[in-house]
């Protein structure tokens, strides 16, 4: 699963972005980015919560709500406008082959925001400008994989952009939101840090 991940986290960064990730061999990355920038820089996404790759504790998952974990990031670069957070079940497939279960996308976090804190108040807009959708609705939707199974690979992706998106909360599926706001990233993308965590019920 962890290789499913890490080709997902390519196939995602290269959309995005029309650049390999930093792994891919130096002679067939790309020399500059867009507008004679260097290329994607790799952020540094962590949680007080779990360890990266480590279990999710049972206070962020559906068996006590939806509570977000908290999250900071660092290593971002200069003249960042804004901030895109997806959370994302790998082995959750809702359309297979092009989609996975989304539990939590906020895009429009502040440019001079490095963290987000425990559990993020529900509401398609929150108070700094933030916006938010789940699979579930306006709201982080927490882990919940079945006990009979292995556990399910979520992943938290952090993008840094050059420029501000335009994406409204509201008037559109969870799935058609995350295409948008996906495709109003296309080009913009300067940064990108992933966390992981790993679940499955008791």
């Amino acid at each position: 699963m962890m290789r499913l991940a890490v080709a997902l986290f390519a196939l995602s960064l290269t959309a995005l972005t029309g650049q390999p990730p930093s792994g891919t061999p130096a002679a067939a990355q790309p020399q500059r980015g867009r507008g004679g920038r260097g290329g994607v820089q790799v952020m540094t996404l962590t949680s007080s919560a779990w360890s990266d790759g480590g279990q999710i504790p049972a206070k962020y998952s559906q068996a006590t709500g939806d509570v977000s974990p908290p999250l900071a990031w660092s290593n971002v670069p200069d003249n960042i406008a804004g901030f895109v957070l997806v959370a994302h079940d790998l082995d959750a497939a809702v359309n297979p082959g092009t989609d996975d279960l989304l539990h939590w996308l906020v895009w429009n976090i502040p440019g001079t925001a490095r963290s987000l804190p425990e559990h993020v108040p529900q509401g398609a807009t929150l108070p700094d400008g933030s916006r938010q959708i789940s699979a579930t609705g306006p709201n982080y939707r927490a882990p919940g994989a079945p006990a009979s199974g292995p556990p399910h690979h979520y992943v938290f992706e952090l993008y840094a952009l050059d420029a501000a998106i335009d994406v409204a909360a509201v008037g559109a599926s969870p799935a058609q939101t995350r295409a948008a706001v996906m495709a109003a990233m296309a080009g913009h993308v300067r940064a990108k840090g992933v966390f992981t965590g790993l679940y499955k019920r008791p």
